[in-house]
């Protein structure tokens, strides 16, 4: 079965689907499995919106839209309950925002991973598949190149420890109760609909506005990157695979195998955007500063016969197009993009 032959015959939970990530996965799912029941899940925090989710799939029978707590056990039991599968993309994600006020990244990210895999293991024998969708930030920095899933776990930051638990408890929870989790680990993503906070459309939606690019340290810090539509199709191999290489109860990266400096990356969208390179702005360095990100495809390849197929340059040209095509999605965010911290931490507010 090819992964364009994949159809379903039931119902998907995706927790966090109205975000960044989760919104272009549950695009995705809807056009690719046109029998299957979508269900999402998502407390809209600043950085989700349901207006991410096309309308299109929103007024469709098969589509339901719940505003909850992923920390509630009483909804989450509720909705695992009518699911077969379950895609748990639900997290506080922002590295700064996590050492500015740590606490609610351990409540969402753990507390809610703990919260769905107790219900996922009430449900034993109705749950296919559960995709745990975690980072390559559990990772630090790269104690050898190519990284791959056994390379060790070493976060550097609240959230990066944060993802790190949770992973374990997913884990623990496939170890003793027996549920088919995969944890899926992106490398450094970027795409429409992401939230201004990140560096990519940060970067992208200065330029447009003429305003300094703002970059951490002496800017060669490398990462992975890759674009979202690349990942989500990599989510739903994961999600739907039958082959005989199963990537039940499997971590599994999801990179690209090149890793390139976040000056680069400032370089090309201000030549994108037609934008002069003057606009760059060194900072000081952020506390917890990952060094180098660069993941090993070789697993991805052969569990989900998954590559990334989009170039950096195409993908960053069509992020591009999609913020200067729709500036009203995303001008009234500009507020939220940097983070609000206490004095001694302010220089810390700047594009990651």
């Amino acid at each position: 079965m090819g992964a364009d032959d994949y159809l379903s015959m039931g119902t998907t939970l995706v927790t966090g689907g109205a975000g960044f990530i989760g919104s272009n996965f549950v695009e995705k799912l809807f056009d690719r499995s046109p029998t299957e029941h979508i269900i999402v899940l998502d407390v809209f925090t600043y950085a989700a919106d349901p207006a991410n989710i096309p309308e299109r799939i929103r007024n469709d029978i098969r589509f339901r839209l719940v505003k909850g707590d992923i920390c509630d056990p009483v909804i989450v039991g509720e909705l695992v309950a009518k699911a077969d599968r379950v895609v748990h993309f639900a997290a506080e994600s922002h590295v700064t925002r996590s050492i500015a006020d740590d606490r609610p990244f351990f409540m969402t990210d753990v507390m809610g991973t703990q919260t769905i895999a107790s219900a996922i293991s009430r449900n034993l024998d109705k749950i296919k598949r559960f995709i745990h969708i975690s980072t390559s930030e559990v990772y630090g920095s790269a104690a050898y190149a190519p990284m791959d899933e056994d390379h060790p776990l070493n976060p550097c930051t609240p959230y990066a420890a944060a993802k790190a638990g949770a992973d374990r408890l997913v884990h623990a929870y496939r170890d003793t109760y027996g549920i088919a989790a995969t944890i899926i680990r992106p490398f450094n993503q970027y795409g429409p609909r992401q939230h201004l906070e990140k560096v990519v459309p940060r970067f992208i939606t200065s330029a447009l506005h003429d305003q300094p690019l703002t970059v951490h340290g002496d800017g060669r810090m490398t990462r992975d990157w890759v674009f979202v539509e690349d990942t989500c199709e990599a989510v739903y191999r994961a999600l739907f695979s039958e082959s005989d290489a199963s990537p039940a109860c499997e971590v599994i990266n999801v990179g690209t195998g090149v890793d390139v400096s976040i000056s680069t990356i400032a370089e090309m969208i201000l030549d994108l955007t037609g934008k002069p390179s003057s606009l760059i702005k060194h900072v000081a360095p952020r506390p917890g500063q990952v060094d180098r990100h660069i993941s090993s495809t070789a697993k991805a390849e052969r569990l989900l016969g998954w590559k990334s197929q989009t170039r950096l340059y195409e993908g960053l040209w069509k992020t591009v197009r999609w913020y200067r095509e729709n500036a009203a999605w995303w001008d009234g965010k500009r507020e939220f993009g940097a983070v609000d911290v206490t004095d001694s931490q302010r220089r810390l507010a700047g594009s990651w």
